[in-house]
């Protein structure tokens, strides 16, 4: 997993008037190391909907689909990750639930860091590394330097570790020295006025770029 890690996040998307497979579709032409679809608020069966859509897309593209939290819906699916937070279901319980469902965990300090990687996930995120309006009640910041001391640890143990929280294109290229790769939410978006999808993809490409320290492809995408 190297790169960019884009979130579909429904909630956002919707206050902005952007429709979610849309989006989806726009985020794909960069070819991210993986699409989240995060629908925190959405009933069982539209998350089961929107999943269903966005598989092929993302089947198509080569590029991982993660559902987030929901493991019953995301096995239905037929998703290729799951992703879990410290308040979600427990990693036991998604393991009895889907036993060959790879599994993300976020995780917010060293404790819950060292604690998660014994599990052996497919990989785990950490943050926030920077403010984040993601959330209505963000865990403490990071830095960079907290990021770097747990991608040594995620390292020591073989588990991919993707960087959370307020990451943007004036940031990205620093996170990617840091971590594996780099969950972004707002940056695939611009900061006001109407969302053009061309812009998406553009945001997407160089996002990817800096976050894989592709120097070559960051000239190409401007």
């Amino acid at each position: 997993m190297r790169g960019l890690y884009a979130i579909a996040d429904v909630g956002t998307l919707r206050a902005r008037n952007v429709d979610v497979i849309a989006f989806a579709g726009a985020v794909l032409l960069a070819r991210p190391c993986a699409l989240q679809l995060r629908a925190k608020d959405l009933p069982a069966r539209e998350i089961l909907a929107l999943l269903r859509a966005l598989r092929p897309m993302c089947k198509y593209a080569g590029v991982p689909l993660v559902a987030n939290d929901r493991v019953d819906v995301a096995a239905l699916a037929g998703c290729d990750y799951v992703h879990i937070g410290q308040h979600d279901v427990a990693y036991e319980v998604v393991h009895r639930i889907a036993p060959t469902m790879r599994v993300g965990v976020s995780t917010h300090d060293a404790h819950q860091l060292a604690r998660t990687l014994t599990y052996a996930p497919a990989y785990v995120a950490y943050g926030p590394v920077f403010e984040t309006r993601s959330k209505v009640a963000p865990d403490p910041v990071v830095g960079l330097a907290g990021l770097r001391a747990a991608r040594g640890v995620a390292r020591d143990a073989g588990v991919p570790l993707v960087a959370i929280g307020g990451i943007t294109l004036e940031r990205a290229r620093e996170v990617g020295l840091s971590a594996d790769a780099g969950a972004v939410i707002g940056a695939l978006l611009p900061s006001h006025g109407a969302v053009d999808l061309a812009e998406v993809t553009s945001r997407a490409r160089q996002l990817h770029a800096l976050l894989c320290g592709d120097k070559a492809l960051v000239e190409a995408t401007g």
